[in-house]
């Protein structure tokens, strides 16, 4: 894991829930589960994330800032949909506001159920997403090893 030697930084954003899967995320940040003894580090700038962590249902109010987080973290970064609301929209799909999960507008990479998902499944979540990160770092890196051999045989 070369790529992964320095520490993993997540953003997290709340779509719109009722909160328990956030407070859960929260949780993960203190002593008790101490996910920064890993070396996850939770920060507020997308341009620093590598693991995008979303809670919540997918509406049309929060659909444009959800993609705005996206498109500002540099790649390769991983999506994780925290609790049934982020995975399938649960009671909430119906709405007539409501989208639907997270991968109704990006493409998540692990699914976290769960109603209010564990704080053990998110990090179990987030470790899995660690092993997916390195692994498009290194389709991401390959194919440029093989665009340099082509322009430098050309």
């Amino acid at each position: 894991m070369s790529y992964l030697s320095k520490s993993p930084w997540i953003i997290h954003y709340d779509a719109s829930s009722c909160n328990g899967c956030d407070i859960e995320v929260l949780a993960c940040l203190t002593p008790l589960y101490d996910v920064e003894r890993f070396g996850i580090l939770n920060t507020g700038n997308p341009k620093h994330a590598d693991i995008f962590l979303i809670t919540g249902s997918v509406n049309e109010q929060n659909k444009a800032v959800i993609l705005n987080i996206y498109n500002q973290m540099p790649k390769p970064n991983v999506i994780v949909a925290i609790g049934i609301c982020a995975t399938s929209g649960c009671v909430f799909r119906e709405c007539y506001n409501v989208i639907g999960g997270v991968d109704k507008l990006l493409p998540v990479d692990v699914y976290v159920p769960g109603c209010a998902a564990r704080p053990e499944s998110i990090i179990d979540g987030v470790v899995k997403s660690l092993a997916i990160l390195e692994s498009k770092h290194l389709k991401m890196t390959s194919g440029n090893e093989a665009t340099q051999e082509i322009s430098k045989v050309a």
